[in-house]
């Protein structure tokens, strides 16, 4: 009885988180290896592995992998430099501190497509934007950002906003920092590039590696940014996994194609996942 009563009153939350992911993800199979087009609802069946095919061989999937990784790795390389140095410009005290950490965190909570209008019309605008008026200043002529450089644009508009994250993650890991052995290393001679090296960046490895695998996760599933500002393209310039997936679904409304093209990512997101958890365990256990 001492066993079965924790267990019983945990069954309830158990049984429904277990529905709650099984039933989408069985229902995805499902439709996976059926033919259904929203389209054509009379011409239905078993076909096996046909949608993956037809999923794989469609001419903009190359491309779109392509930019999943592009935008993968550019949004993490940058985030992780420059949340490193932001943590470490503001991590000794000065007038203000408070409020710049504030300001430095605010981006984050900013929606997705909210930060993506912000960005299509505030700043990469060609005619009224921040950008352009700047160009204009110097006596340039104003770049159509979304236009000229899609996947660019998108990387920029993703780092801005999972920038504070990153920062807020190194800001804290600093903050644990062991103080009287940065001021032993001073007494020693050390200068701040050899405490930079021999100091705060193995502090921060731990840190690093779980920003590097949070943002990884998030990121295989980046949508509303393009959605709202390039549409994917122009052609297929700026096309992700995601936003494939969700042209063969409610643009071409095959259903059928659109699962085949989920259980893709999932799988590349769990691959991803393998490797970063195992980084992750590596520093944890250091």
């Amino acid at each position: 009885m001492n066993r079965f009563i924790p267990r019983a009153l945990m069954a309830p939350a158990v049984v429904t988180l277990f529905l709650w992911m099984i039933v989408p993800l069985v229902m995805t199979i499902y439709f996976s290896v059926i033919r259904y087009n929203l389209m054509q609802p009379d011409q239905s069946g078993f076909i096996g592995l046909e949608n993956f095919e037809y999923f794989v061989t469609d001419p903009s999937f190359g491309t779109a992998v392509m930019n999943t990784l592009l935008l993968l790795g550019s949004v993490i390389l940058i985030t992780v430099v420059l949340g490193t140095l932001i943590a470490l410009l503001i991590d000794e005290p000065f007038p203000g501190r408070g409020l710049v950490r504030i300001l430095l965190i605010s981006p984050f909570f900013v929606m997705p497509t909210v930060n993506a209008l912000l960005w299509k019309h505030m700043m990469m605008n060609p005619i009224y934007g921040v950008l352009a008026q700047v160009w204009i200043f110097f006596g340039g002529t104003p770049v159509d950002w979304l236009t000229d450089f899609p996947l660019f644009s998108v990387i920029i508009i993703v780092s801005w906003q999972w920038l504070p994250f990153a920062t807020l993650i190194f800001i804290t890991s600093l903050q644990s920092m062991n103080r009287e052995q940065l001021e032993a290393s001073r007494m020693d001679g050390a200068n701040y590039l050899q405490q930079l090296r021999y100091l705060y960046l193995p502090h921060m490895a731990r840190s690093v590696a779980v920003v590097v695998m949070i943002e990884m996760i998030f990121l295989l599933s980046v949508f509303a940014e393009i959605y709202t500002t390039t549409g994917g393209g122009p052609g297929d310039a700026s096309t992700n996994v995601a936003f494939l997936i969700f042209k063969q679904a409610l643009l071409n409304f095959d259903a059928g194609v659109a699962s085949a093209g989920a259980l893709f990512a999932v799988v590349l997101a769990n691959i991803a996942a393998v490797f970063l958890i195992r980084m992750v365990g590596k520093n944890l256990d250091k």
